[in-house]
């Protein structure tokens, strides 16, 4: 994680050399591979010594202007034809080439940790195609995690475009990649797309401090962290105690610190108990969760053909960290619960026989557990091997809970607006694609507001009222088709306000993409695919049915509720029963409820309601069964009438 004075001593040493040296300097994004945005004016900027004159050569044009005393430069390039690739030539006290620029279509990419999840993360679901796809003419850049609170950067960390490629891919946010993807085959354009985003990250975060005006609380946690002295102290002890617990934890371990280590192959552990892998009773302390290292152990028969083979070997998803090993040898670890733990086996770890699998477990706040529904097994040439059931099991080492990890600082207000979007503002784009909410979901009252402002603070940047595509927050947690009270269903609710009530922006709807047991569900794919609809409807005025149903108009007759939904929409999808909604009388006291389609309208009805006066739909976190769609096989928004 790059820290506050970290950014500033990158910028520091950034225009010191520019003050030593008096050369010529771009910025991050105008480098080798870049994609600029066609139809509209290109603007090329950077550095150079004060009163300089700089030069410019490109696609056969030449443009020159002069620095001004504080050495910042800029030359804005008529609009430009998709096409390429082309090279272009800076020449000052220095000359400089950019190479194999490409025009096309530049989309900003943002939200937290569902838009930054890489496509290696979703190689089990989309690994064939992904392995099999090259293409030149989609470029990536992912902007490095910095933050700032004394005001707007200038510039970003160092950061390069990638062309698309099975390599390459492996970092490329999945939503964005298969958004990429889908809009090249529409369009047959170059696709750029700059990846600024940061998992956890709430809405304030993204936004200006003259923007937050209205949001005084927020202002004055942003004013808080002004003081370099303050953040410093707070990262330095806000480490200590995860650093200091883990030092105990490792020292007291008895797996890492008998003679022979519980993960070698030569351990005896016949005295230890066994377990179902997903029975998480052994995490519990009683009626309270247990803390520590636990151990597991669990003996596989290998086939001969499989021998000294390379394999992958898939351990689901683990709270909260785990280390991995094979007969012995560490094949992978990851640090905290949501990453998928896909370890690759090295050739001859494996032997033909019985093979010890271990995974270290490390719980640091409870409720340790092997997640179900999620693959445990070893994976050769489309064989595989479960390692579910039966494991053997001991405690290394008990421990109190963790300590909290101090403050995070790329959560507080402004400060990824100034130092992560700021400097963007100056590179063209076609629209923002918005994946963002699950770090509100406990203030969602507020979320309209703070979005609103978002949306309107980012066009005022670019100044132009680009299409801004938000991803609605999919299902997720236990199921049911119903919750009174849901922070995620009350902002999936803002969310599709928004989209209905500030011109130009767009919702893809992803109530049916979640799972139960993951805040980072695998199908990016149809996320990126539901988003290029609304760009095509948005960004290039195709006339395309681009949403689900959407909730219009609602009329009580006796005690049905019958409800309309938006023209071009409203061709429902007819189902044996439909599931999901639910009605409330004066009370306010929602029970579910039957509902069938009328033609292009529903009728809801609970027998024990005779005076309904409200309908919800979808309301609960994950309201799995939920199935109004139309006959183009776009889901409907959970709503509720008002």
């Amino acid at each position: 994680m790059k820290t506050l004075y970290k950014t500033g001593l990158f910028l520091v040493l950034f225009f010191t050399a520019i003050s030593a040296f008096g050369q010529i300097r771009l910025p991050q994004l105008i480098s080798d591979g870049m994609i600029v945005q066609r139809d509209a004016p290109v603007k090329i900027w950077g550095w150079a010594s004060p009163n300089e004159a700089v030069r410019l050569n490109f696609t056969g044009s030449a443009y020159k202007t002069v620095a001004d005393k504080d050495g910042n430069w800029e030359i804005q390039l008529p609009p430009q034809k998709a096409g390429g690739p082309y090279t272009m030539t800076l020449q000052a006290s220095n000359t400089l080439t950019v190479k194999d620029i490409l025009i096309g279509d530049v989309w900003i990419c943002s939200g937290q940790s569902n838009m930054e999840t890489p496509i290696s993360r979703v190689m089990s679901m989309f690994g064939d195609e992904i392995s099999h796809y090259s293409n030149p003419n989609i470029r990536y850049v992912k902007i490095p995690l910095t933050y700032n609170f004394h005001g707007p950067q200038a510039e970003v960390p160092p950061c390069n475009w990638v062309d698309l490629t099975p390599e390459t891919a492996q970092d490329v946010s999945a939503v964005a990649y298969f958004f990429g993807k889908e809009m090249y085959e529409k369009t047959g354009v170059p696709v750029g797309l700059i990846n600024s985003s940061v998992g956890g990250s709430p809405a304030e975060a993204w936004i200006s401090e003259e923007a937050l005006k209205p949001f005084p609380a927020l202002l004055n946690d942003m004013r808080i962290c002004q003081s370099d002295e303050f953040v410093a102290e707070m990262q330095r002890l806000g480490s200590l105690p995860g650093r200091r617990w883990h030092t105990i934890l490792n020292e007291q371990d008895k797996g890492l610190n008998e003679t022979v280590k519980w993960s070698s192959p030569a351990y005896n552990d016949n005295s230890w108990p066994t377990t179902d892998l997903l029975d998480n009773s052994w995490g519990k302390n009683g009626l309270y969760p247990a803390n520590g290292v636990f151990w597991f152990r669990k003996e596989v028969e290998i086939p001969a053909g499989w021998a000294n083979q390379a394999a992958m070997l898939y351990m689901g998803r683990i709270v909260d960290a785990d280390s991995v090993f094979v007969n012995g040898v560490f094949v992978g670890t990851t640090g905290y619960q949501y990453p998928p733990r896909n370890y690759p086996v090295p050739p001859g770890v494996l032997k033909a026989g019985k093979n010890l699998v271990t995974v270290r477990l490390v719980s640091q706040g409870g409720f340790p557990e092997f997640v179900k529904n999620k693959p445990y097994k070893i994976v050769f040439n489309n064989q595989e091997i479960s390692l579910e059931g039966e494991w053997k099991y001991n405690v290394g080492a008990v421990m109190p809970a963790a300590s909290g990890g101090g403050i995070t600082f790329q959560y507080k207000p402004t400060g990824l607006y100034n130092a992560m979007i700021f400097p963007l503002k100056n590179f063209a784009t076609k629209g923002f694609l918005w994946y963002q909410g699950e770090s509100n979901t406990g203030r969602p009252a507020e979320y309209y507001g703070l979005m609103s402002t978002l949306i309107s603070d980012w066009r005022s940047l670019w100044k132009a009222e680009l299409p801004f595509l938000i991803v609605q927050l999919a299902n997720f947690m236990e199921s049911a088709l119903l919750q009174q009270n849901s922070g995620w269903a009350e902002l999936r609710n803002v969310q599709l306000e928004l989209s209905k009530t500030i011109p130009n922006t767009g919702l893809a709807v992803a109530i049916d993409l979640g799972e139960w047991n993951d805040i980072h569900p695998l199908n990016k794919k149809d996320v990126g695919k539901r988003l290029a609809l609304q760009a095509r409807k948005l960004a290039y005025g195709e006339k395309i049915i681009t949403d689900g149903p959407v909730y219009q108009s609602a009329k009580i007759e006796g005690n049905k509720i019958i409800l309309s939904f938006k023209e071009g929409t409203n061709d429902l999808r007819p189902v044996d029963e439909l599931k999901g909604f639910a009605v409330a009388g004066a009370d306010g006291i929602f029970k579910l409820s039957k509902a069938s389609i009328n033609g292009n309208q529903v009728v809801v009805w609970n027998d024990e309601i005779s005076q309904p006066v409200k309908v919800r739909y979808a309301w609960a976190n994950n309201p799995e069964g939920a199935n109004l769609y139309n006959k183009e096989g776009l889901p409907a928004s959970p709503f509720q009438t008002k």
